[in-house]
């Protein structure tokens, strides 16, 4: 087991670091430009990976990692989503995205039950997790749920807001990536003077002032050129 569970850490870690790399990387190419799609095809890759070993690193170690388990389903089903957002055709989804959805509702509501079961106990700690953690998790996973049903209840998607949809979730997918290499498990790698210091929150920080700034440029700026399709 012991191996086993190295193993997974191991290539845990590696994809995430890949993911988060990558991330960077399609931040600071030219939006539809083949440098931004071929990153993006591996962070979504390497991202989809690293969270899905996370879920299982959370169930094989649940003791300890309990709530790695619900942010690796909730960066994976992230990710795919906005992956498949981004290769609609026409706008229109099919049965994956439903089954993604499903898969979301049911972690948004273990998220909320772990969270309030977190606050029954005297430290409202949970498997060593403070129960505004798993708040905190159910709430983007709540907004994910939402936004999937305002999806797949239009009849058709726009370009503009197929694709803000896709910016968010892969944004978000690495937001999580970002904060788990940082400010996460992978803050023990950094001196303590560079913890204390605050600096290690600056590149989530970024992500997030990035992502409202393209979403309102999407959203609200004019098109000079076709939005990007299939990456």
């Amino acid at each position: 087991m012991f191996i086993l569970v190295t193993m997974i850490t191991v290539a845990h870690i590696a994809s995430g670091t890949i993911a988060v790399l990558m991330g960077a990387i399609t931040f600071a190419v030219r939006k539809g430009a083949a440098s931004h799609v071929n990153a993006g095809r591996v962070f979504t890759a390497a991202m989809g990976l690293s969270s899905f070993l996370g879920a299982a690193l959370g169930l094989i170690k649940f003791e300890t990692f309990y709530i790695t388990f619900h942010a690796g389903v909730l960066g994976m089903t992230l990710v795919i989503t906005g992956w498949l957002l981004a290769r609609a055709q026409n706008g229109h989804l099919g049965a994956p995205f439903v089954v993604l959805g499903c898969i979301n509702f049911l972690n948004t509501m273990g998220l909320v039950a772990a969270g309030v079961f977190a606050l029954t106990l005297p430290d409202q700690i949970l498997r060593g997790f403070a129960a505004t953690d798993y708040f905190f998790l159910a709430g983007i996973a709540g907004v994910a749920f939402i936004n999937d049903l305002a999806v797949l209840l239009r009849k058709t998607l726009s370009d503009r807001h197929r694709i803000a949809q896709h910016l968010w979730r892969m944004c978000i997918g690495f937001f999580i990536a970002a904060g788990s290499a940082f400010t996460g498990p992978g803050a023990g790698i950094f001196p303590e003077v560079v913890r204390d210091s605050g600096i290690l929150s600056l590149p989530e920080l970024t992500i997030i002032l990035l992502m409202l700034f393209w979403l309102f440029r999407i959203l609200f700026g004019r098109a000079r050129r076709p939005l990007p399709t299939r990456p």
